[in-house]
């Protein structure tokens, strides 16, 4: 039998087979018939959408993927009808300094600098709106260049710095941005709040302001800013939109009364499929995909919220860094190609590609189902179509509903999608009401929707085979262009870009920033990482120019950079060496939770202004290093037996040139 030709008479078939098989141990095998009324004189709250924040160096590595596979990659996220189709999209505000996973660059390193072409956010943006015109842009500030309000970061040098971004947002890259915030997950400053909203008002920026953004426990408390707009007429006049980070804490919504009946959309402006205890978003639909299908639903059925953004839309950064694979797809391999579309853009697929930002939630048609499980049933601007997504993520066993439909909404065909462990984003059957009324069995563990729109797709495009960094590796900068950051090498602060080599000819790369940012979270020292966490025995070769301002450092083998280990290290877990302009020279290894230990230091003669070569050798348990071809030291020591590379430097412009990591 074709379940496409008869759903109803299967499912029911279905449900008959597991009755048998579960009252053996005791369960009903049929539910209860949960019927749900479609009306279209039902009232709910606007939908807004479902997103993804890009921040956090989170997108860093797909702008390096070359063609076709970074266009495949961008359509699974934004294009309509074919992945995720995302509705909004947030980018970080960059400010050079670390922000999770890296640091984004900013685009006015001083008050008279402007360069609105730093960083790939701009290119991000871009690319969604070319496939998705309707998408709703977004942005919010992780921290700021150390010149802004002689290091507060609320101050009128902020807003002038917010507004300067949307500006050019808007006049070099065409960009109508629709909303901004505050300071990510920081207690928020009211009077800042205001002037923000003074700034754009006066400059007739038309963006919305969304605020907070603040993280469950974070000072006054995430929603304190509800309290302070009832009390406060320009407040509430200032904030558009309410917007908190991760709302469900131990299983239940923090959303307060006063925060429902407040009259502004409520967002969960930041969330992930994870369980309270850090990103777990799996590759499969078994973990991430089934997370989210509960999530969304929930989010608006028991949060209120019109709007989940998900941090981050792309895990585009290197797997030893900061919360892994928090994207809804794994793109990190630029050198391969290769990319993997994770069940999460299925479970986003169910909302966004059956409904658009501006349909209505239909109250009287969302809720719970009695033997596990959610809905919730939208309706269009035009008052015909509708869809109805349900997950049974947590049923044991299959569940009966019925669909009716009453008022001015189409009683056309009903399309049927349907997600599992079998079922990917799969166009399962058609039906059509009879007397406005259609029953249909749910298989427990699934995600559905039924709709009276068309238009969905999948798609079906597939990467290439993934291959590890590759090894030799070298890069001369030569190619990359001036003012730029070379591929591969991800900024975890400060910046390194190709410019013009000091001293001699051609271009190098440069740590460019010399003023400490006004930080989110830890703040180490800057330097640039890429390789392969698999790497045992290798040399790293580079030249060095020092300015005099600071050292220079070669670290390798590390095997961790996730800052929020321990804020307090100036490095990453691995070994490094650090080069003063003075001569002195130490050894160290470094690891988070314990304190730095120097395996070896001393002094040799080195001149600011002048080039060196350094190496860092790893071998077995052997750690070397040499300047100039004269060997520092030759010690013995097992702290870290595999892992990445890095260069760095101080709050100094110290250049690079020729580096190469070659195996041993």
């Amino acid at each position: 039998m074709n379940r496409l030709q008869h759903p109803t008479r299967l499912a029911i078939l279905s449900c008959m087979a597991s009755f048998v098989l579960l009252s053996v141990v005791g369960l009903s095998g049929c539910a209860v018939d949960t019927t749900i009324v479609l009306d279209g004189a039902g009232k709910g709250r606007i939908y807004d959408g479902i997103g993804a924040v890009s921040a956090g160096a989170s997108s860093r590595l797909l702008y390096d993927y070359k063609e076709p596979y970074r266009s495949q990659i961008l359509d699974y996220l934004f294009k309509p009808g074919y992945g995720a189709a995302l509705q909004h999209l947030k980018v970080e505000i960059g400010a050079d300094v670390n922000s999770t996973d890296g640091a984004e660059p900013s685009s006015m390193r001083s008050r008279d600098d402007h360069d609105y072409t730093r960083g790939y956010e701009w290119w991000l943006m871009e690319e969604a709106r070319k496939r998705n015109p309707q998408i709703i842009l977004d942005t919010l500030p992780w921290g700021a260049p150390g010149w802004v309000g002689n290091g507060q970061l609320y101050s009128q040098d902020m807003a002038n710095y917010v507004a300067d971004f949307l500006l050019g947002a808007k006049k070099y890259h065409h960009l109508a941005i629709g909303y901004t915030g505050v300071w990510n997950e920081k207690q928020f400053d009211s009077t800042y709040v205001k002037e923000l909203y003074r700034t754009l008002t006066e400059q007739h920026i038309p963006a919305q302001i969304v605020c907070c953004d603040e993280y469950p426990g974070e000072g006054l408390g995430q929603w304190s800013v509800v309290d302070m707009m009832l009390k406060d007429a320009e407040l509430n006049t200032a904030v558009d939109a309410v917007g908190v980070h991760y709302p469900l804490v131990d299983g239940k919504y923090t959303t307060p009364a006063n925060a429902r009946t407040i009259g502004k959309p409520l967002w969960s402006s930041e969330d992930q499929p994870n369980t309270g205890g850090g990103p777990i978003v799996s590759r499969e639909w078994q973990i991430g995909g089934r997370i989210l299908a509960r999530l969304y639903n929930r989010n608006y059925l028991e949060g209120g919220f019109s709007k989940t953004e998900i941090w981050s839309p792309i895990t585009s950064y290197y797997d030893i860094l900061a919360a892994p694979n928090s994207g809804l797809m794994y793109a990190n391999t630029p050198w391969s190609g290769y990319y993997n579309v994770q069940g999460a853009i299925w479970a986003t697929a169910h909302t966004t590609q059956f409904a658009q930002p501006g349909w209505q939630y239909l109250d009287a048609a969302s809720g719970l189902l009695p033997e596990q499980g959610s809905y919730v049933g939208l309706k269009s601007p035009n008052g015909k179509d509708w869809s109805v997504v349900v997950e049974t993520i947590d049923a044991k066993q299959p569940q009966k509903i019925t669909l009716g439909v009453k008022g001015a909404l189409s009683l056309a065909t009903i399309h049927v999608w349907e997600t599992n462990s079998q079922r990917t984003f799969e166009h399962v059957v058609d039906v059509s009401p009879v007397q406005g009324k259609v029953s249909y069995t749910l298989d427990p563990d699934s995600l559905y929707t039924f709709t009276t729109t068309t238009g969905q797709g999948r798609g079906t495009v597939k990467p290439p085979a993934n291959i590890p960094f590759p090894l030799p590796y070298a890069d001369n900068f030569e190619d990359t262009e001036v003012g730029r950051a070379p591929r591969f090498l991800s900024d975890q602060d400060g910046a390194f870009e190709a410019h013009p080599c000091l001293h001699r000819k051609g271009r190098c790369l440069e740590q460019v920033i010399t003023v400490k940012p006004i930080p989110w979270g830890p703040l180490p020292d800057p330097f640039t990482l890429a390789g392969d966490v698999t790497w045992s025995d290798y040399r790293i070769a580079v030249d060095i120019l020092l300015n005099g301002d600071g050292p220079v450092t070669l670290m390798g083998r590390i095997d961790s950079a996730d800052v929020f280990k321990d804020g307090k290290a100036p490095w990453p877990s691995g070994y490094v060496l650090t080069m003063e302009p003075s001569g002195r020279w130490t050894l160290s290894t470094s690891a988070y939770k314990t304190t730095t230990r120097k395996l070896a230091s001393g002094s040799v003669p080195m001149s600011a202004g002048k080039w060196h070569h350094a190496e860092l050798v790893f071998k077995a348990n052997q750690v070397s290093a040499s300047l100039d071809g004269k060997t520092l030291t030759n010690t013995t020591d097992s702290s870290h037996p595999r892992g990445m590379f890095a260069i760095g430097a101080g709050w100094n412009r110290a250049q690079f040139d020729n580096l190469s990591i070659t195996p041993r």
